[in-house]
C-alpha cells in the first residue's frame, strides 16, 4: 500500500470513529489493539493487516469491505446487500418483525424525499 492510500485509510478510520462518537482509546479497546497503534494507523504511519481492519470494522459497525477497499486490499467495492436483503437474511427476526422493519425503512426513506433502494424480493 502506498503512503497516500495509508493516509486515506487513516483519515477514513478517524472520520468513522468521530462519526461514531468514539474516543481513540475506546475504539482501540473495542478492536483489541493498542492506542498508539490505532493512532499510527489514523496518521498513516502504520499499515494494518486484514485482521486488524476486520476488528476495526466490527468496532465501528461498518462494512469490512469498505476498509479493505480503502486499504487497497480489494480492487473495487463489493456490492453491499440492500437493506431489504439484510433484513430478509436475518434469522434472528420473525416474519412479522421483518415486515415491521421493512415498512419502517420505507416510511423513513419516503419522508426523506428519496426512493428506497431496489428491493430484491418483492412482497
Amino acid at each position: 500500500m502506498n503512503e497516500s492510500k495509508q493516509t486515506d485509510l487513516g483519515d477514513f478510520i478517524r472520520q468513522q470513529r468521530e462519526r461514531a462518537n468514539l474516543s481513540l482509546r475506546r475504539l482501540a479497546d473495542s478492536a483489541g489493539i493498542s492506542n498508539p497503534y490505532l493512532s499510527q494507523i489514523e496518521r498513516g504511519i502504520r499499515k494494518p493487516s486484514a485482521e486488524i481492519l476486520s476488528r476495526l470494522s466490527r468496532a465501528l459497525e461498518i462494512s469490512a469491505n469498505s476498509l479493505y477497499s480503502k486499504a487497497g486490499l480489494m480492487d473495487g467495492e463489493i456490492q453491499s446487500p440492500t437493506v431489504f436483503d439484510a433484513i430478509e437474511a436475518d434469522d434472528h427476526l420473525s416474519s412479522s418483525h421483518k415486515k415491521v422493519l421493512l415498512d419502517m425503512y420505507r416510511a423513513l426513506v419516503k419522508t426523506n424525499g428519496s426512493a428506497p433502494e431496489q428491493e430484491s424480493n418483492q412482497e
